[in-house]
């Protein structure tokens, strides 16, 4: 089973459109195909992101929809302890708390929409992908039964 950490980007697009290629990785997660990393930042920033007023009118939820998403996420989640801080290695420093994560939990992959911003990741032996690449990558199923 494959460790990704997963950025921001990739929970907001999941929010934004159930047929879209984030859903489906998220809907891996929710089934124990792949093992998602996260440290209390990111999760921390996943909530801050998922609760802002333009993105729950863009998705169409609520902030108790978006706890129910949460909670059950933090079920699913390994969590990552932050032993080691690598900090300054991209150019968006909002993205540094999803390499740590990435490179502390020893994941296979960080998944986003960002490619460009990630790309030091590589230097740590970590794959930087979006999700469709990540399907390929894995060679994950589209779908999983219930």
């Amino acid at each position: 089973m494959p460790r990704l950490t997963l950025d921001t980007n990739i929970l907001v697009a999941a929010t934004r459109n159930a047929a879209g290629p984030s859903f489906a990785l998220m809907q891996l997660v929710r089934r124990s195909v792949v093992t998602m990393c996260c440290s209390p930042a990111l999760f921390l920033e996943f909530e801050d992101v998922l609760k802002r007023p333009e993105q729950m009118l863009a998705c169409g939820l609520q902030p108790p929809d978006i706890d129910a998403i949460l909670n059950e996420l933090a079920g699913l989640i390994l969590p990552v302890v932050t032993h080691y801080q690598w900090r300054p290695q991209l150019r968006d420093p909002a993205g540094e708390m999803v390499l740590e994560a990435a490179v502390n939990a020893q994941a296979r992959a960080i998944v986003t929409y960002n490619l460009r911003d990630f790309k030091p990741a590589q230097r740590f032996g970590i794959l930087v992908l979006n999700p469709e690449q990540t399907f390929h990558q894995f060679h994950l199923p589209r779908s999983v039964a219930p």
